[in-house]
């Protein structure tokens, strides 16, 4: 199966949201956070604490959210030159491959240690810092995409 694509920043946004709100040690953070600003809540509330540390709870938890839902996303795909060009992308039984008009790259599937699918994206993981968005766009039709899904399942582990 072949398919071809481009990126759009709008959806490549959003993965990239996907991608840093599914990594365990940020989920763990922001529960963090969050358990926090509701226990400062709830002491500013029966008057055990003073209007400042509810304050500063407050003020960690919109950064924390501002950072992971805009800051990072946008940092990233500021910095990825890859997010502007055109790609063809090869998936058979052995393994896939990406190309583009300055050349292309092979891997087998147990190159793969895990994927996410998000709305709009495969997400592909080497490790747990480099990875591939495989856009659902580039599929002709759902049935393409139901057929790429089952490929991907069966030969990686869903993280």
């Amino acid at each position: 199966m072949t398919i071809y694509f481009g990126y759009e920043k709008k959806k490549v946004l959003q993965a990239l949201r996907y991608h840093f709100i599914s990594r365990p040690e940020i989920r763990i953070m922001i529960i963090l956070v969050n358990v926090f600003a509701i226990a400062t809540f709830t002491l500013y509330f029966l008057k055990k604490i003073q209007p400042l540390a509810f304050l500063v709870g407050s003020l960690l938890w919109i950064i924390l959210m501002i950072s992971f839902w805009y800051i990072l996303p946008a940092m990233v795909y500021r910095k990825a030159v890859t997010f502007k060009h055109e790609f063809s992308m090869t998936f058979d039984d052995e393994g896939f491959s990406l190309g583009h008009e300055h050349g292309s790259k092979n891997w087998q599937w147990a190159a793969l240690k895990n994927y996410l699918e998000s709305p709009h994206f495969f997400h592909l993981y080497f490790d747990t810092r480099s990875f591939l968005l495989v856009p659902k766009d580039g599929c002709k039709d759902t049935d393409e995409v139901f057929e790429l899904r089952k490929l991907i399942k069966s030969k990686t582990k869903k993280g």
